[in-house]
């Protein structure tokens, strides 16, 4: 089994995000038992709570309900539990390597290395800006998880 853990700031706009459009994916190909999915934050301003509206609202749109999702902080266990950890900026990551234990056998990397316009490193925050913002974000995030679903699919498939 596949385990991926997408990781933002807050955990209520973009690493949500990105977890559900990738579960998406993975209930759409019947791949569920081959994968597990999460998401968290390095901040604990959050913790326990749902997405931010205006993220679910953008996410409905396009059809990935985010509802379900609740904030987390990252944690040592993490590292223990999961192979791909997924940054959604480079602050983020900087953070999550901080955090890593020196063992860690699995993948830290920026999310966006899996999407299609390699010119961006970054998923903008857009918990500070307007509703296009977040649509924004939901348009990298599907480009990000459709890479990522490909990459994934075919390592565990070879």
């Amino acid at each position: 089994m596949t385990k991926i853990l997408f990781v933002c700031l807050g955990n209520i706009c973009r690493s949500p995000a990105a977890h559900g459009v990738f579960q998406k994916l993975i209930n759409e190909a019947g791949l569920q038992d081959k994968f597990q999915v999460d998401s968290c934050g390095t901040g604990s301003w959050h913790i326990g709570h749902q997405p931010d509206e205006r993220m679910q609202k953008a996410a409905l749109k396009k059809g990935y309900d985010l509802s379900r999702l609740t904030a987390r902080k990252l944690a040592l266990k993490d590292f223990k539990q999961f192979d791909y950890i997924l940054a959604m900026d480079t602050r983020n990551l900087a953070d999550i390597i901080k955090l890593a234990p020196d063992h860690y056998q699995g993948r830290i990397q920026l999310f966006l290395d899996y999407a299609d316009d390699k010119n961006l490193l970054e998923v903008p925050d857009p918990y500070y800006g307007g509703e296009q913002g977040f649509e924004r974000v939901i348009n990298l995030i599907e480009s990000g998880c459709e890479g990522l679903f490909e990459k994934v699919v075919n390592v565990a498939h070879a």
